[in-house]
């Protein structure tokens, strides 16, 4: 098998369902979807659609009433949550809207705290070249209160592809950019997926991002659309 036709990400059967008053609230319905290693796919749709839903559960950060979700070949929900934080830990990569640094940390040490956390020893290298390539190596001591909201997501996306991922979530990266600088985000995560060879499933509600991606998945109302 060509490891491009790989499939590195599988959902089978995703319900979501939760408690709305006194009555439920069906957020996902029958969600089945495949992604080969080195795809790049979009997930777009209203808002309310379930899409956040889709890709927190894809990732392992949420639970689904029904079904399962296979990364990297694990069944994800028969994982406890160590071990499902150490997979994500040595094959997973996240990019956020709101960057999600950490306040009392420097770039530099943002970026190095997946690397320390998986034990290696060259975290300090590793992160001062990332950086570099996303353009912050005279920014490494700053605080993220003192980086621009651009920076602050390069920051994100250099942690995030610091792991060498093979999968890279990313929800709305661009959601709290504008317009500039959210352009210069979207051609780096695309520059990065394809230097690293990382598989990118993205959220959006950006019809010019989503065309950017191999393949589009459509969500109405908690559903694929056909």
């Amino acid at each position: 098998m060509n490891n491009n036709d790989k499939t590195i990400l599988s959902a089978r059967g995703i319900g979501k369902t939760v408690k709305s008053g006194d009555s439920d609230l069906v957020i996902l319905r029958e969600i089945d979807l495949s992604v080969t290693a080195g795809e790049a796919v979009a997930i777009i749709g209203a808002s309310g659609s379930g899409k956040s839903t889709l890709l927190a559960i894809l990732a392992g950060l949420d639970t689904p009433t029904v079904g399962s979700v296979d990364v990297d070949g694990a069944d994800i929900f028969r994982l406890d949550e160590d071990q499902r934080a150490e997979l994500r830990g040595k094959s997973v990569g996240f990019v956020f809207q709101s960057f999600q640094l950490l306040p009392s940390l420097t770039a530099l040490e943002n970026v190095m705290l997946p690397l320390e956390l998986a034990g290696r020893a060259d975290a300090e290298s590793q992160s001062r070249e990332i950086l570099s390539k996303v353009g912050l190596a005279e920014r490494l001591s700053h605080y993220p209160k003192h980086l621009s909201g651009g920076e602050q997501q390069r920051v994100a996306l250099a942690r995030a592809f610091s792991v060498r991922p093979k999968l890279l979530f990313a929800d709305e990266p661009t959601g709290s950019l504008d317009a500039e600088a959210g352009k210069a985000i979207v051609d780096l995560v695309f520059e990065l997926n394809k230097g690293f060879g990382t598989t990118l499933v993205m959220v959006t509600h950006d019809e010019h991002l989503a065309q950017r991606c191999a393949r589009i998945i459509r969500l109405v109302a908690g559903r694929i659309a056909a």
